[in-house]
């Protein structure tokens, strides 16, 4: 497996809740935000058209363990790891820390799926050269 993508965010008033702590359904934005730029560096992408066909990499499960709160202004590092490589699938693991200090856990696994002509989705086998990129 390769080191993990490191990328930071900056807690914004708007993602506290009344407590003055980052909301939680908030943490699930941090993540997808992480997992974009991550694909990114690799030159892939969530959401892409290719040869006249549409793919994308949707949701099917997520999650999030919390452990220490964040709060306004603080500057967060998330940590994104591919944990799994399956056929049609791929999990990451995100780990949140403030200036060393872990914050969370989550895991979000998305699944390869390509655009029908009457416009749903069906899964598809995770092509080789993506493959590659995301085990590193």
């Amino acid at each position: 497996m390769r080191t993990p993508f490191e990328t930071t965010r900056r807690v914004e008033f708007g993602d506290t809740d009344m407590a003055g702590i980052v909301h939680f359904a908030n943490f699930f934005r941090y993540m997808e935000a992480a997992e974009t730029d991550f694909l990114r560096s690799l030159g892939l992408s969530v959401s892409w058209q290719e040869g006249g066909r549409r793919y994308g990499l949707p949701r099917v499960s997520a999650s999030c363990d919390y452990s220490k709160p964040a709060r306004f202004g603080d500057l967060l590092t998330i940590a994104v790891t591919v944990e799994k490589v399956g056929t049609k699938s791929v999990t990451y693991r995100h780990e949140f820390s403030r200036d060393g200090v872990a914050l969370a856990v989550g895991r979000i696994t998305a699944v390869y799926v390509e655009k029908t002509p009457d416009g749903g989705m069906r899964s598809a086998d995770i092509p080789a050269d993506f493959r590659a990129k995301l085990e590193g």
